[in-house]
């Protein structure tokens, strides 16, 4: 069992903090499709510290919502520290550190992926942060294999991820692209595999390039990771979770049919609209997330054009029975296999 101090999560796959998605909403389906641990999507810490409606938003973790992190982001310790107590006293189960965005804008205000850059702000941001939440929560780090392929960054993610194991962190995530790689090229497993091996019997959960159950059964096996987050395989498939335990206990992973999907996205709408209260809102979430889903209908072209066009409720419920129909079965195999497991737009796409 994956366990984050005295957090235990009861399966390796895990939903990643997906920034724009991983917000209440997504977080309950995935648990009812068989996430066991899920990451809030990641926020400023000054956010968090700011009263108003964002901030209750943000800290709403309802009994049904556990276990559950909370990924910060931001570049000062004392607001980084502060901001993670609030996210314990709301009821955020584990805390988790954002060393990894690689978005440009993030990294000019010296945020996400740029602190790897800087082991020193860095290991301060940590230590504000355990000291902070003083064992009341597992703090965790999410960290890219370094700023670039330089020796020095290189050094750099051994000196924070050193630091921070002896600051008492419970748990790392490491990505295997660079902060300068952004989302080109693919994850280097073998990186992963480097880090876990170093670090013993330490909690290491591997990020990057999981795009089907397949993927992570993979990285799993070949890497030797306690457990990893799925990024971007999971946004419009909640299924994969389920995937994952199937190829774990020996069986056949299934592919949802279109009747699966459908109440999934049902769901999803009617947990969006109690979320955020203003339709308007809430279907430009959906709308989103119904998207993703597209991705994987037979007609996916299609699927998704369906979708880009809806601008009010009606027209998206009508638009989920109408792509979603029962007629789109016809054909398809109920069996998951390797080779069309992911489907062509995430291809190219990146954790």
């Amino acid at each position: 069992m994956l366990s984050l101090g005295e957090v235990a999560i009861a399966k390796p796959a895990v939903q990643a903090a997906l920034s724009g998605y991983s917000d209440l909403p997504m977080r309950t389906v995935a648990r009812e499709h068989g996430a066991a641990y899920t990451i809030h999507e990641v926020v400023l810490d000054e956010l968090v510290l700011q009263k108003g409606k964002l901030q209750r938003r943000i800290l709403d973790v309802p009994e049904h919502d556990h276990p559950v992190g909370g990924q910060l982001m931001g570049s000062r310790p004392e607001t980084f520290g502060a901001a993670a107590r609030e996210l314990v006293r709301a009821g955020f189960d584990v805390v988790d550190i954002n060393f990894g965005c690689p978005v440009n804008k993030v990294l000019g205000r010296h945020r996400g992926g740029w602190l790897l850059s800087e082991p020193e702000t860095a290991l301060a941001i940590v230590e504000s942060v355990v000291q902070s939440v003083q064992g009341d929560a597992p703090v965790t780090v999410k960290m890219r294999r370094g700023y670039d392929d330089s020796p020095t960054a290189e050094g750099a993610f051994f000196t924070i991820l050193e630091g921070a194991i002896a600051r008492g962190i419970a748990g790392v995530t490491v990505h295997g692209r660079t902060v300068a790689q952004k989302y080109v090229g693919p994850s280097r497993w073998e990186f992963v595999q480097r880090v876990k091996r170093e670090v013993g019997d330490f909690t290491v959960l591997g990020s990057g390039d999981l795009f089907s159950p397949f993927d992570v059964v993979d990285m799993l096996q070949r890497t030797g990771v306690d457990g990893v987050t799925i990024a971007r395989g999971c946004i419009g498939n909640p299924f994969v979770f389920r995937q994952v335990d199937a190829l774990l206990a020996g069986e056949t992973p299934l592919r949802p049919t279109c009747g699966e999907q459908r109440t999934a996205l049902l769901r999803h709408w009617e947990l969006a609209r109690g979320y955020y209260g203003k339709e308007r809102l809430a279907v430009s979430h959906l709308r989103t997330h119904a998207i993703k889903y597209a991705q994987y209908h037979r007609e996916a072209e299609w699927a998704r054009e369906r979708f880009v066009r809806v601008r009010d409720a009606a027209e998206l419920e009508a638009r989920i029975d109408e792509v979603f129909a029962a007629r789109f079965d016809e054909g398809v195999a109920r069996e998951l296999r390797r080779e069309d497991a992911v489907v062509p737009a995430l291809q190219s796409c990146a954790e």
